[in-house]
């Protein structure tokens, strides 16, 4: 299988919207935070994994990698759904993903780092 893009993503959780349109609730934005809230309890899966089994069994052993998988992918399912509602489309979040690398590429986080502490 490729790569998936964002576009790919945005196009099957639609897909998936349309199937269930008659349960789910609508595309708009009122209903976002709703997805905000799942896609933290699904992090929360994510930290449990990490903190249950730790970086080395995720990496070494292909059951609780695979597990880790599976909850990043609800993430990032669930961030779709949110695109989706704020009608952001795949070449809205690619230029705003661009832009931000290319000025955290230029940005001084040792600077940062002193200023305002060891937080970053």
């Amino acid at each position: 299988m490729k790569d998936l893009t964002i576009k790919d993503m945005l196009i099957m959780s639609r897909e998936l919207w349309e199937m269930n349109k008659d349960k789910w609730s609508p595309l708009e934005p009122v209903h976002a935070r709703n997805h905000f809230l799942w896609m933290v309890g699904e992090i929360g899966e994510v930290l449990n994994i990490i903190k249950k089994c730790g970086e080395e069994r995720i990496m070494s052993d292909v059951n609780v990698k695979a597990a880790f998988t599976e909850e990043m992918c609800d993430i990032l399912m669930y961030f779709s759904d949110i695109l989706m509602r704020y009608d952001i489309n795949a070449e809205d979040i690619t230029s705003a993903y661009v832009k931000k690398h290319n000025y955290n590429m230029n940005r001084d986080y040792e600077t940062e780092r002193i200023k305002f502490g060891d937080n970053l």
